[in-house]
């Protein structure tokens, strides 16, 4: 690329261009050549005698490489600092790898973004009231690549703001994947035929019980809530598979109960 300082140069007005000129041949904007002039990324070359500031066919080729890379995603102040190092077909390329490299990053921050846009109207279509706190949870849970945050609109008021103040972002996700990791070993043991009241069922089971008192903090009036999430309609794929882990795990945790001398879910 050429060095391009700027210089007291007079020449005759034919072989330059006002500042008006120079922006129609271009088809930019008198501003816009004003702005990239303050930023120093593309100074007139000459002055006219009257002091009128006057731009040179090289400064219309350097122009033209600016808008071509800023049409490509650019930052000016990426152009700044590339631009005068441009001289090789080599160092061109690793400038466009470069910006290949942060295009195809910011394509997948846009895909999250269109993931989590599709996802939310999904959900808002099923929820029967406006409720931008349960938004903003399904969001954070779409952001997080959480695969349940369907769940958060089955949630009342009461149980949401139980599970944000016993939850984070973070803490919560790996709560949810724990408990489904728990599931798909109540579904692996259903297939292989151990029955409920075996040890290694039991464990499973006060394994299951001891995260439902982690999640209700002890509030055993959760309980119907919580049951009522499982039998969730509209999530076909969800609603099946809590149908398979109750008719395995219910009967285990009955057992549990009556070996305890126990019913939480009578209140003793």
């Amino acid at each position: 690329m050429l060095d391009y300082p700027y210089k007291e140069k007079r020449m005759p007005k034919t072989d330059y261009m006002t500042v008006g000129e120079a922006a129609k041949k271009m088809g930019v904007s008198v501003r816009t050549l004003q702005y990239y002039d303050k930023l120093g990324l593309l100074a007139p070359s000459a002055q006219s005698e009257g002091g009128r500031r006057l731009y040179a066919q090289r400064d219309l080729v350097r122009l033209h490489q600016i808008l071509s890379l800023k049409s490509l995603g650019f930052s000016l102040e990426d152009i700044k600092e590339r631009l005068p190092a441009l001289d090789t077909p080599a160092e061109v390329a690793d400038a466009l790898s470069a910006q290949a490299e942060d295009l195809r990053s910011r394509i997948s921050r846009l895909s999250d973004c269109l993931a989590a846009v599709e996802g939310l109207r999904a959900e808002v279509l099923q929820m029967q009231a406006v409720d931008f706190k349960k938004y903003a949870d399904i969001i954070v849970n779409l952001q997080m690549k959480n695969e349940y945050y369907f769940l958060i609109k089955h949630f009342d008021e009461e149980t949401l703001d139980h599970i944000r103040t016993r939850f984070d972002a973070e803490s919560g996700k790996a709560f949810i994947e724990r408990f489904m990791y728990l599931c798909d070993r109540a579904l692996e043991m259903q297939k292989e035929g151990v029955p409920p009241e075996s040890e290694e069922c039991q464990q499973l089971a006060k394994t299951f019980w001891e995260m439902v008192v982690e999640f209700t903090g002890g509030d055993m009036r959760l309980l119907p809530r919580l049951m009522a999430i499982g039998e969730a309609k509209g999530d076909d794929g969800w609603h099946k598979k809590q149908e398979q882990i109750n008719a395995y795990l219910g009967p285990a945790l009955e057992i549990m109960f009556e070996r305890q001398g126990t019913n939480p879910f009578s209140g003793e």
